[in-house]
């Protein structure tokens, strides 16, 4: 094979391939474009950019191309411009980051004054064969502060044969005094319908068969990012073997068919629990991720809501034809209360399933909690029937079994008129049998009795700090569930039912769903656990810290230091206070009381067939 067989270059990813040359070949920032293009055909050119966006939309790209504009030379122009309709003399070195006057840094190797240093110290010099000077740094946020500081002087005022241009994901970490001194361009994530195609002219291109399902697919997954498009759209050829399919697409990214997905979501609206987890479970068994299915429910419910205010929506390039036509139809049948409820329990299943230890058990849960709710009764509903003295809603019924249960209707007493006595109206009980037989309504008349009064509730306990929960562990007499929260648990908000924490780095990976099994066994009652950050120190590091701070201000007190002096080596090793003594001094008298009764209430020794 010879040297020049174009079978024998090395494979180049897609998105190398086809990294644009020009401004023509970019997609999606046409603003930026026009106001470069504008700026080149007047003579106003900056002295240097700021390019900021998301990961993927071209920042570095169009550095290259700008620094490209910016020495395009060819026999007939000198000058900048923005149309290079043919290769310059520069084009190829600048856009492969290898020509001496085009100097790229990467400001997240490349952060200290030293390297700024380098570049203030070459600013000086002409460029070597180009017309201008270009300084690309990439991910310029990196820089310290130091390194900021020393660079405002020369972005400034730059020699004339200098231009800078920097690019940022987080912008918001440029000091603004940088930032005045640059131009400032957003760009934009790449539209959907545009990137489609993009992706479509790449495949024909490469002669490669592609699903319009997939490459939707695709373009939702890579969120306007050209970049991450492409590398997927290269993953997804491998997957197909020279072909992009939809269900390759979708086994590649862990998704759940987009029709299976909304099949789950009508089975939960009709409260369907039963055919809701066999479907859950077999796109389970089919690979697909529960995090994943519950968080394409949630984008279905997020879908559906928003084509209830703008249906126009639903002509959205990257929604599949049922994906449209069955959102609007639902949109129509399901109220915003419900969608609102549906995609709130949605988002805290999110949650669970991802700290859970077992994420298909948590999807189940929730898929079991969302059926039940979508049958009962909204607050609304019921203090109208309650204001209107109507019937209550009839609660939902239970699967059908061996055995059904009754259905027990309770009316409400009338109040008495005139021609009746003070005595209270016999209380009616319709009961409708529900095994098949006719029903009977019978009414019971109970014999008058004197109403007993009624003891008030007792006060059901509070959980609501870490404290209480470390008390209730030893209470339940689970010392290992009481080492872990006093160890390992950072509180950062403590509610009846709801537990927001931060885990040390030695917590065991299970102890978020230990501790939510724990609590839903100690006090009958769901628990949310969520993990977070910033929380208040552990147990065990606030009363090492209490400790530590009454060790200090014992031994800074001028009668325990004269002590510690009398006795060279002596250290305060413990501190105890008055009310502390006391109770310790109680608990040891309890103690001690306890021994003596326990010692009382033993049978006498029987000592008379011991040896004197």
């Amino acid at each position: 094979m010879s040297a020049t067989d174009p079978a024998a270059a090395p494979y180049r990813v897609l998105a190398r391939k086809y990294r644009p040359q020009s401004f023509d070949d970019l997609i999606g920032q046409e603003p930026m474009v026009r106001t470069l293009t504008n700026a080149f055909e007047t003579g106003r050119i900056a002295q240097a950019w700021m390019l900021t966006g998301v990961r993927g939309v071209g920042k570095t790209t169009t550095a290259r191309i700008l620094a490209r504009a910016l020495n395009y030379e060819t026999a007939e122009i000198h000058e900048p411009t923005i149309h290079m309709k043919e290769p310059g003399v520069h084009d190829r070195a600048i856009m492969e980051g290898r020509h001496v006057d085009v100097v790229e840094m990467d400001a997240a190797s490349h952060t200290g004054i030293d390297d700024i240093r380098e570049i203030i110290a070459q600013v000086r010099y002409r460029p070597v064969s180009a017309r201008y000077k270009v300084y690309i740094i990439d991910e310029v946020h990196m820089l310290s502060n130091q390194a900021f500081n020393g660079l405002l002087k020369t972005l400034e005022e730059p020699p004339e044969h200098v231009k800078f241009v920097f690019a940022t994901t987080e912008i918001r970490k440029v000091p603004i005094t940088v930032l005045s001194r640059c131009q400032r361009f957003d760009l934009r994530r790449v539209d959907a319908a545009k990137l489609i195609g993009h992706l479509r002219r790449i495949c024909e291109a490469e002669a490669v068969p592609a699903e319009d399902d997939a490459l939707r697919l695709i373009a939702r997954a890579a969120e306007g990012s050209v970049r991450d498009a492409l590398s997927l759209t290269d993953q997804a050829i491998a997957h197909g073997a020279g072909a992009v399919g939809a269900q390759a697409v979708r086994d590649m990214l862990g998704l759940a068919d987009r029709g299976r997905v909304i099949d789950l979501f009508e089975h939960l609206m009709k409260g369907d629990a039963r055919a809701a987890l066999m479907e859950l479970r077999d796109q389970y068994d089919g690979g697909a991720d529960p995090v994943v299915i519950l968080s394409d429910l949630a984008d279905f419910t997020h879908l559906v809501t928003s084509f209830r205010f703008v249906p126009g929506a639903a002509e959205d390039p990257t929604l599949a034809p049922a994906e449209s036509q069955r959102g609007l139809d639902l949109s129509q049948r399901l109220s915003v209360r419900t969608l609102s409820q549906v995609w709130q329990m949605l988002l805290k299943a999110v949650e669970e399933a991802r700290a859970a230890s077992a994420p298909r058990q948590a999807a189940e849960m929730a898929m079991i909690r969302i059926a039940y709710a979508a049958d009962l009764p909204s607050p609304i509903d019921l203090l109208r029937e309650l204001r209107g003295g109507g019937d209550m809603p009839a609660a939902p019924a239970a699967p059908a079994g061996p055995r059904d249960a009754s259905l027990v209707e309770a009316r409400a007493p009338q109040p008495a008129t005139s021609s009746q006595t003070a005595a209270p109206p016999p209380a009616r009980l319709s009961i409708a049998s529900g095994g098949g037989g006719e029903a009977r309504a019978q009414t019971f008349a109970p014999a008058p009795t004197a109403m007993p009064t009624p003891e008030p509730p007792a006060q059901m306990p509070r959980y609501d700090s870490i404290e209480a929960l470390v008390a209730l562990a030893e209470e339940k007499r689970d010392s290992k569930m009481r080492a872990y929260l006093r160890r390992y648990v950072r509180p950062v908000k403590v509610e009846d039912g709801r537990l927001e924490i931060e885990l040390t780095d030695e917590a065991p990976r299970t102890l978020p769903g230990d501790l939510q099994r724990k609590l839903l066994e100690w006090t009958g009652k769901r628990w949310t656990v969520t993990i977070s950050s910033g929380g208040r120190p552990t147990v065990e590091e606030g009363e090492a810290a209490r400790h530590t701070a009454l060790v200090t201000d014992a031994a800074e007190d001028p009668e325990v230091a004269a002590i510690l002096q009398l006795f060279p080596g002596s250290r305060v090793v413990g501190v105890r206070l008055r009310g502390e003594a006391a109770e310790a001094e109680a608990a040891d008298l309890s103690g001690d009381a306890a021994m003596i009764e326990d010692a009382r209430n033993d049978p006498p020794v029987d000592d008379e067939d011991d040896e004197p």
